[in-house]
C-alpha cells in the first residue's frame, strides 16, 4: 500500500471512543505519510500510524490557536502535491457537519484524489451510548440533524426555519448547540414548539466520563449554565429523550466514573487497558520502568552457545523468555538449541510466554515467587547446571538457595529494565489532583519506581498490588496497598478491585 501516495483520505475518528473507528479508517492510518488531526479525534488513534508519519495537530479550544480551514485546505494540497498519502482525521463522520465540502472543492480544484472513509458520528454515539434511540415506531418515524452554530456568511433567507424544525414529525439532533441554546430554543418555543418537550443534553459521548442530563425544551437553557456544561455535546430534542430509571449498558458497566492508573511497561499495557476499559474505566497510562535489550549480549551469546551444558534453562518472567529467545533466533538458532536443558517458570504469564514457542515449563510452582521454585528445584538441585535467564536488576533469592543445595548456577542479564524518571504532566496532575481511583502495581520494581515517580501523591490513589511480595514493598516504602490479588496476574487485580468496589458500594 507505500505505492499509494499523492492522495487524501478523508477519514471520520468517530465519535470519541478509539474502538469506534473503522477498519478501514484504521488501514488508512496506517500507510499514511502525513496526518492531519482534529482535536476531537482520541489521540490513541494515532497509534495506528507507523513509525516516521508526520503527526500534525489542527489545534484545540483553549489551547493554542486553531488552524484555519483554509489553512487545513492548503496543507492537504501541499502535501500530497508532494507525492505523499494524506489522512485528514475528522471527529465523527466526515459527512456530517465536518465542513468537508469545503475541503472536497479545494481538493478538486488543486486536482487532487481523495477518498472518503466513514466513521461513527457523534449523534449515534450519543444514541447509542446514552441509551436514547434517535427513532421510535411510536413516536419518531424520522429524525433532523440541525446545526446550533450557523455559518456567519448565509445568505438572508437560508437561516434555521424555526417554524419548519417546531413542526418536524420526529426527532431534532443538534450539533454544536451548547452555547447557542438560548436562541434555539426560544426559537422553537416562539413557533410552537411545546416547551415540556423532553430534551436529553450528552456530553463527551462515548467517553468514559460521559454525562447525560435530561430536561426540557423549555428548560435546557438554564440546565446547561447552571451545571456548566461545555462542548462537545450532542443534544436530542423530542419524545425519544424522555428521561429514563434504569441505567444503560454503558454506564451501569462496573468501574464506569472510575479512573485507573495503569503502570505496567508500554508494550505490556495493552491487555490491561484493553480489559478494563471492557468494564468502564477512564484509563490512564504512565510506565514506571521501560525494558529494554541489554547494553551487550556477550554473555547470553555464550550461554546460548553452550546450552547442552545445562540441566536447567529457569526463567522468572515473560520478558525473559521473550527476550532469550528472540536472541537465539537472532544467532541463527532454533528450539533445538536448548537441547535436553528441562524449563522453570514463575507464574502463568511466564508459562504463557514459553507457550507462544511451543515450549512446556516442566516446573512451574502453584506460588508464584523465587522462593517457592527455589525450593522445588532445590531437593534435585545438587550436581546439576542451571542458567538464570534474569533482568539488570532483581532479588538474588533464586541464585541463593540453589547455590546452597548444591547446584551450578550461572546468570546472564537478558533484559535491562530501568525505572522512568518523567511522569506525564496530565497523569501527575491527575493524581495529585485525586482524580485517579486506583493505580495497579505489577511487580517490585514497579513499585519502587512509582514511588520515585509520585511520592506522596500515592496517597491520593488506592494501590492495587499484583501479589504478597510486591504488597511488602510497598508497605517498606510507606504506601501500604487497598488491595492484593488473590492470583498473582492481572486478571488477580481486576477481581481485586472489582471485589472492593462491591464492597464500597
Amino acid at each position: 500500500m507505500r505505492g499509494i501516495v499523492g492522495k487524501v483520505y478523508l477519514v471520520g475518528a468517530g465519535p470519541g471512543d478509539p474502538g469506534l473507528l473503522t477498519l478501514r479508517g484504521a488501514e488508512c492510518l496506517e500507510w499514511a505519510d502525513v496526518v492531519l488531526y482534529d482535536y476531537l479525534a482520541s489521540d490513541e488513534l494515532l497509534g495506528h500510524t507507523r513509525s516516521g508519519t508526520e503527526l500534525v495537530c489542527l489545534g484545540h479550544h483553549g489551547r493554542g490557536r486553531l488552524v484555519t480551514q483554509t489553512e487545513i485546505n492548503s496543507l492537504m494540497v501541499c502535501h500530497a502535491r508532494q507525492g505523499r498519502a494524506v489522512v485528514r482525521l475528522k471527529g465523527g463522520d466526515p459527512m456530517v457537519f465536518a465542513r468537508v465540502a469545503e475541503e472536497i472543492a479545494a481538493l478538486e480544484a488543486a486536482g487532487v484524489p481523495y477518498e472518503i472513509v466513514p466513521g461513527v458520528s457523534a449523534a449515534q454515539g450519543a444514541s447509542s451510548h446514552a441509551g436514547v434511540p434517535l427513532t421510535h415506531r411510536d413516536s419518531a418515524s424520522c429524525v433532523a440533524f440541525v446545526t446550533g452554530h450557523e455559518s456567519g456568511e448565509k445568505c438572508v433567507g437560508q437561516e434555521l426555519d424555526f417554524s419548519a424544525l417546531a413542526r418536524f414529525p420526529g426527532t431534532l439532533v443538534f450539533y454544536m448547540g451548547v452555547t447557542t441554546a438560548p436562541q434555539w430554543s426560544r426559537g422553537l418555543i416562539a413557533c410552537d414548539k411545546p416547551p415540556d418537550t423532553p430534551v436529553a443534553i450528552v456530553r463527551r459521548c462515548t467517553f468514559p466520563d460521559q454525562h447525560t442530563y435530561f430536561t426540557t425544551l423549555g428548560d435546557v437553557a438554564s440546565v446547561i449554565a447552571d451545571k456548566q456544561i461545555r462542548p462537545p455535546a450532542i443534544i436530542v430534542v423530542g419524545d425519544v429523550a424522555r428521561q429514563r430509571n434504569q441505567e444503560n449498558w454503558f454506564t451501569k458497566r462496573p468501574l464506569f466514573g472510575r479512573a485507573v492508573l495503569v503502570t505496567r511497561p508500554e508494550h505490556q499495557a495493552d491487555k490491561l487497558v484493553g480489559q478494563l476499559r471492557i468494564l468502564g474505566a477512564n484509563v490512564f497510562i504512565q510506565p514506571a520502568i521501560e525494558i529494554s535489550e541489554p547494553s551487550d549480549w556477550a554473555p547470553v551469546d555464550s550461554i546460548i552457545r553452550r546450552m547442552a551444558e545445562f540441566d536447567w534453562l529457569v526463567f522468572s518472567s515473560a520478558n525473559g523468555v521473550h527476550y532469550f529467545i528472540r536472541r537465539l533466533l537472532a544467532l541463527g538458532c532454533d528450539m533445538r538449541q536448548i537441547g535436553h536443558a528441562r524449563l522453570a517458570a514463575i507464574g502463568p504469564a511466564t508459562v504463557e510466554a514459553l507457550a507462544e514457542y511451543y515450549l512446556t515449563a516442566d516446573v512451574r510452582p502453584d506460588a508464584y515467587r523465587a522462593e517457592a521454585l527455589a525450593e522445588t528445584l532445590a531437593a534435585h538441585a545438587r550436581g546439576r547446571r542451571f542458567f538464570l535467564a534474569r533482568a539488570s536488576r532483581g532479588r538474588e533469592v533464586l541464585a541463593e538457595i540453589l547455590t546452597a543445595a548444591g547446584a551450578k548456577v550461572e546468570q546472564a542479564v537478558v533484559y535491562n529494565c530501568r525505572d522512568v524518571v518523567c511522569p506525564n504532566a496530565e497523569v501527575a496532575n491527575a493524581l495529585a489532583a485525586g482524580r485517579v481511583h486506583w493505580t495497579t502495581v505489577t511487580s517490585s520494581a514497579i513499585a519502587r519506581s512509582l514511588v520515585g515517580l509520585f511520592g506522596d501523591a500515592l496517597r491520593q490513589t488506592h494501590l492495587a498490588a499484583i501479589s504478597p511480595v510486591t504488597a511488602e514493598v510497598l508497605r517498606e516504602l510507606g504506601h501500604p496497598p487497598a488491595v492484593v490479588a488473590d492470583t498473582f496476574t492481572t486478571h488477580g487485580i481486576l477481581d481485586a478491585i472489582l471485589a472492593a468496589e462491591g464492597q464500597a458500594d
